[in-house]
């Protein structure tokens, strides 16, 4: 990589750039360098250097627990209170 800098503007909410720069400046660091450090990080992984996930969860997910939530409600389904006696019955 040559020496050359450029400009590169990004547009955030003020707040949340007042919360990043006080957050940074305690690691000892400025906005920018953050950014660099981010950047250089994507580039050496090959992606975003962290996960990337919704809050809420998929579908798929949504369904189990709706699943999970009707056996618990269901007075037909048998519960355990002791362990030893959940795994006799699964091996039976």
């Amino acid at each position: 990589m040559s020496g050359t800098t450029t400009t590169v503007n990004v547009r955030m909410n003020a707040e949340l750039k007042k919360q990043a720069e006080e957050l940074f400046e305690e690691l000892g660091m400025n906005l920018t360098t953050a950014v660099n450090i981010f950047i250089r990080q994507s580039l050496r992984q090959g992606g975003i250097p962290f996960n990337v996930s919704l809050d809420e969860p998929n579908r798929e997910t949504v369904s189990a627990m709706l699943e999970a939530k009707r056996i618990a409600r269901d007075g037909n389904v048998k519960g355990y209170r002791d362990l030893n006696a959940l795994f006799k019955d699964l091996d039976a």
